[in-house]
Parts: C-alpha cells; sequence; structure tokens
C-alpha cells in the first residue's frame, strides 16, 4: 500500500527521477511544414519500473499522479468506482491535456458487484450535422494533408466526455456531483507541477500547433514550453469545472460555454449549438467472449476493440492453440524467458490479429449506421477463418472475409489513418464494483484550439478521408452527419470461470490499443503473469502488415529474429503503451501503471 502525495514539490522531484537521462522521441509526420508539427502523446519520453501496489479495500490506476490521489481521496469519502473516475478524469484534463479531457470523448465499462451486470457508456464524438462524406477531400477529389486538417476546425467532433460522466454518475454515483470536481478546480486554480512528459510533448509540438489561449497556458513569450517543475496554474478551466459542478451537463452543452466552444471554432467549423445541445451519451451492451472459461467483456461499436479482441480469442480457440500454464505466478525480471517460451504462442496470436484487423477495417463503425456485431462474432465464421492461420508460414497481410452481414451491404477497403491520443484508468471501489474508463482527445492536444482552458478534440480525423474505395464500394467509417467515428478503445472486464471480476484493464495507443490489451490479457490469462509483468512486458503484434516489436527490448532482441526466420516482415518501433491494470488475487487487490508513462496505481 502507498500513500497518497499531493505535494507539488514532490511530484516534481519524483518525476524528474523517473524520467531522467531518457531521451525523448516524437514522431512528426513527413506531411507538415515546420512550423505545424504533429506529435504523438505515445511518444517515448521513458521507462521505469513500478513494483505493483496491493490495497485490500479500493484501488485506482490512473495515467498521472495527482488524478489517482484524487480518485483515491473519492475512494476514502465513500465514493463508488465511477466517482472516483470522474474525479480522476477532471484532473487529468487539466494534467495531461496531451491525451484526454472534458473536450474529447470516452468510453467506459461498469461492473455491478451486486446485480452481477456490466454495462457500458458510449460518450464517443459525433460529426456534426453538417457534416458530409467528403469532408475531408480537396477538390481534386483527394484528401487532404492530414497535418492541417487534424489542427483545423473540421477535425473537431461534438465532445461526449461530460454527457458520459454524468449519465454513469445518475445510474452508479453515490457522491454529490459537485464534489467529484473540487480536486481538479482547486488543482486549476492553485497550479500543478508541470511533469518532465508534459514538457517535453509541448516542446515537441511546438507554440504553432495551438490557438492563442493554448499558446499563452503552455508556452512563455519566447515561444519555450513550460518547464518541468513549474506551477502552471489553469484559472479558465477551474471556472470552466465550477460551472459544470455547478449545473451538470447542462452547464457544458448550453449556455455560455456552448457559445463558446462554438466561437472558437473559428470560421471554418462547422458545429452548432443544436449539435451540442442534442447529443447524448448511451448506454450499450458490451461485447463479451469466452476464452479459456474466462468471460471478456470490452467496448462495442462505435469502438472496433470488443470485436476485434472477440475474433481473436475465437479464432485462437477455433484453431486449436493449447498452451500450457505454470502454477507460478511469472513476474518481472521473466521477460526474456517469457518471450523465448512463449514464441508459437505469439506466432498464433499474430496470425490471428492479421485476420480480425482485415476484418476490422472493412466492417466495423457505428452501430446505428453500420449493424453487424453478431455476424463478425459468429463462431462458424470464425472457424472458417482459423482454417487460414499457419504461425509457420505467417502471411504480409491477410484480406477480409465475407462475414453474413445482416444488411448484406458489400463495404468498400478501409481508408482511415488511426492516431493516438488517449488515457486510461481503471478502478474498483470497496463494495466491488468497477469501472474502466478510456478516453480521448485523438492526436496529441487534440485540434491544438483551447477554449475555457479545455482543449477540443481532434476526433473526426479518425473517419476515413475517402467516402469509398478505388472501386467506387463505400467506405464504413466514412463521415456522416451526427456519426460517431469508428475508434480501438478498449476498457475491459475479465471474469473468471466462476464468473467473478478478475481483471479491469485498457491502455492508450490508437488502434495499437486492441495489440496492448490483447497481450496483457494473453500474459493474465495464458502465462499466468504478475499484473507488474503484464503491463510492463514488451510490446508485440499485428495490425495486419508486419510484426511490430518494440525496439530496444527483449520482444526486439528475441522474437524479431525469430519472426524473421519465419518469412516474416519485422517493424521495430516505440510502441508507447499505457496499461492500467487492477487484478483481483487470493482475497487482495493488486494494481500495476505502465512502466513507459507516469501513470500510478493508489489503494487502501
Amino acid at each position: 500500500m502507498r500513500p497518497a502525495h499531493n505535494n507539488h514539490v514532490w511530484i516534481a522531484a519524483r518525476m524528474f527521477v523517473v524520467l531522467a537521462g531518457f531521451a525523448f522521441c516524437a514522431s512528426v509526420n513527413a506531411q507538415l511544414s515546420p512550423d505545424v508539427r504533429l506529435v504523438e502523446p505515445e511518444a517515448r519520453t521513458g521507462i521505469t519500473a513500478k513494483p505493483s501496489t496491493v490495497a485490500q479495500r479500493h484501488m485506482i490506476v490512473a495515467a498521472h499522479p495527482l488524478a489517482a490521489d484524487a480518485g483515491l481521496e473519492i475512494l476514502r469519502g465513500g465514493g463508488s468506482a465511477v466517482d472516483a473516475a470522474i474525479a480522476a478524469q477532471m484532473v487529468l484534463t487539466l494534467v495531461e491535456p496531451q491525451s484526454s479531457g472534458i473536450g474529447g470523448g470516452a468510453f467506459l465499462l461498469h461492473w455491478d458487484a451486486k446485480a452481477k451486470t456490466a454495462s457500458s457508456i458510449d460518450g464517443r464524438e459525433t460529426a456534426p450535422q453538417a457534416a458530409r462524406p467528403d469532408r475531408f477531400l480537396r477538390a481534386d477529389g483527394e484528401p487532404g494533408p492530414f497535418g492541417e486538417l487534424v489542427s483545423s476546425p473540421l477535425s473537431v467532433g461534438v465532445p461526449g466526455v461530460i454527457a458520459a460522466m454524468e449519465l454513469a454518475h445518475r445510474r452508479h454515483g453515490k457522491l454529490a456531483w459537485a464534489r467529484l470536481f473540487e480536486r481538479a478546480v482547486a488543482l486549476a486554480a492553485d497550479g500543478f507541477a508541470v511533469s518532465p512528459r508534459l514538457s517535453a510533448l509541448l516542446a515537441a509540438q511546438g507554440p504553432a500547433y495551438f490557438n492563442a489561449e493554448a499558446r499563452t497556458l503552455y508556452f512563455d513569450e519566447a515561444g519555450n514550453a513550460r518547464k518541468p517543475g513549474v506551477i502552471l496554474k489553469n484559472p479558465a478551466l477551474a471556472a470552466s469545472l465550477r460551472a459544470i459542478a455547478d449545473h451538470g451537463a447542462e452547464g457544458f452543452y448550453r449556455g455560455a460555454m456552448a457559445l463558446s466552444i462554438i466561437a472558437a471554432q473559428g470560421a471554418g467549423g462547422d458545429m452548432t449549438a443544436q449539435d451540442l445541445t442534442a447529443y447524448a451519451a448511451k448506454v450499450r451492451e458490451p461485447v463479451c467472449a469466452i476464452y479459456r472459461e474466462h468471460r471478456i467483456c470490452s467496448m462495442g461499436p462505435p469502438s472496433s476493440g470488443g470485436i476485434t479482441m472477440g475474433m481473436v480469442f475465437g479464432l485462437i480457440q477455433a484453431h486449436g492453440a493449447t498452451v500450457a500454464v505454470s502454477a507460478e505466478v511469472a513476474t518481472s525480471g521473466q521477460e526474456r524467458r517469457l518471450l523465448s517460451e512463449r514464441t508459437a504462442d505469439i506466432a498464433v496470436l499474430a496470425e490471428a490479429q492479421k485476420l480480425a484487423y482485415a476484418d476490422r477495417d472493412q466492417f466495423v463503425a457505428d452501430p446505428e449506421f453500420v449493424p453487424q456485431t453478431a455476424d463478425l462474432l459468429n463462431p462458424g465464421y470464425l472457424a472458417a477463418r482459423a482454417k487460414l492461420i499457419d504461425p509457420t508460414r505467417p502471411v504480409p497481410n491477410a484480406a477480409a472475409g465475407a462475414p453474413p452481414l445482416k444488411t448484406g451491404q458489400i463495404f468498400g477497403r478501409d481508408a482511415t489513418v488511426e492516431q493516438p491520443g488517449t488515457s486510461h484508468l481503471s478502478v474498483l471501489d470497496a463494495e466491488g464494483n468497477g469501472v474502466a474508463l478510456t478516453s480521448s482527445v485523438q492526436t496529441a492536444f487534440g485540434s491544438g484550439i483551447m477554449v475555457g482552458g479545455f482543449l477540443l478534440n481532434s476526433q473526426l480525423t479518425d473517419f476515413s478521408f475517402r467516402p469509398a474505395d478505388m472501386k467506387g464500394g463505400p467506405i464504413a467509417n466514412r463521415v456522416e452527419g451526427g456519426k460517431r467515428p469508428r475508434s480501438s478503445m478498449s476498457p475491459t472486464l475479465v471474469f473468471d470461470p466462476r464468473g467473478e471480476l478478475f481483471a479491469l484493464l485498457g491502455s492508450p495507443g490508437g488502434n495499437r490499443i486492441i495489440l496492448y490489451t490483447l497481450k496483457a490479457i494473453v500474459c493474465l490469462i495464458d502465462w499466468h503473469c504478475s499484473v507488474e509483468l503484464a503491463a510492463g512486458l514488451p510490446n508485440f503484434g499485428s495490425r495486419n502488415g508486419p510484426m511490430e516489436v518494440e525496439s530496444g527490448t527483449a520482444a526486439q532482441a528475441l522474437l524479431g529474429p525469430a519472426f524473421t526466420a519465419a518469412g516474416a516482415s519485422v517493424a521495430p518501433s516505440d510502441m508507447t503503451s499505457g496499461l492500467g491494470i487492477i487484478e483481483r488475487r487470493d482475497g487482495a487487490l493488486e494494481g500495476a501503471a505502465d512502466p513507459r508513462r507516469e501513470g500510478e496505481a493508489r489503494g487502501d
């Protein structure tokens, strides 16, 4: 058990120690001019070992220590898992603006321990009603440069975080709504210590990406990013959060704040006040699959996370791949042994991922526009697809299958370019209720457009820029008014063979989120890993292309040569996941935050 710490100096000093000595690596889109750079919020800023946290009563794992502290404070005050998640998310808006915030969207999975039911809330952004399939095309019919579009008002979707949080609170909250905003309001008003990670990402992005309000907040007059350890105050965000605390979602989607959001778009935006007032978060059924007698539930469309993972699990089992599970828990320090012993498992996993991603890309989109989830998980269909798996002869990439679609519509080959920009938190309260919440502003710092102290998302660039493929087939994930762009966010609940909640997890990482979450689940179930090892194990997997391995790790050293020898193309890259895992084991709670980021686990 670790105590909570709120002292600015302590936080800054600890983060200096955590990240000191590591080089910052950022990805810059080749289409951008030197003055408009696009940086991955998942860029590597260092890896540090983080021992897991053990607790008996309640626990939260969040992407920043101050957010974890806020959630723990709510749990200690008798709040529910949803209450703690809301408090933590409000703090993340302030301290981790590169990844999530109230100007973005979210997916929330909830476990009701008393009712023994799992449910999910869709707070994904929507396209303005004025949006058309050719939104991102130039006059010549070709897509415009991603870097120009992502920082324009055309990229901004109607935000969903506040609506999703209010709906979750109405269903599962215990403490007063306003109470959940107190910590974030205080930190925004009094200031917080800028972390090395935030400072580095701001420096890499550069001031030109942001509007005037954001530049004034995050950069000095010379254009230098706020330094690590600097106490940064955001009084505009404090005022926005107070308004939402006092008036609920109405204070965000109507009135002065709504008008400010519309005005902040500028001349190029087409979101209207009616788009904001019409927005609604939706309760949806989770997508669940059985894997090795465990029930695994995640988010359904418009997220592709649950359906893609369900397909992978079904393909592996239909293929007949077996694993030898050790009775001994694998712990950190055993990464090389584990990867070398499980190369055959990973080869099957990678081929199943290729098949699942091929179908995901072509068929999954907003279910109110493209309804076909059950067909992609059809056991007969998966059994037929599994016959294509031969781990000794890896394919460069797989073609989409021909699932029995409900509508019978044939979709074109996908052209979506999905960028990362996400945060995840997991919570388990004293009554056994759980929350897995993944939220996002899409690219690093969203659109760069700040209003009321928070950044607006760039989520509409998660649609396919092309509305149809070269053969004229309509792309499922094309832009349409009122539609929610496809996502890969995968907040996940795992249940043991007795039906008891076993683990909660999720990760940021663009469309690699699915790879990261799959890795952790396979590690926990098949390889009997500790949560610390599951979060920190080097990343690997395939998005229907080369075998990706985390550079500079045992995955590159061991899996790289093995897959190359089998004839596969291998692509080393940073693969900076941000897993947050809580596991119930032997009557205790154990939590782990990904060592690649600045998150922490807190519990009592």
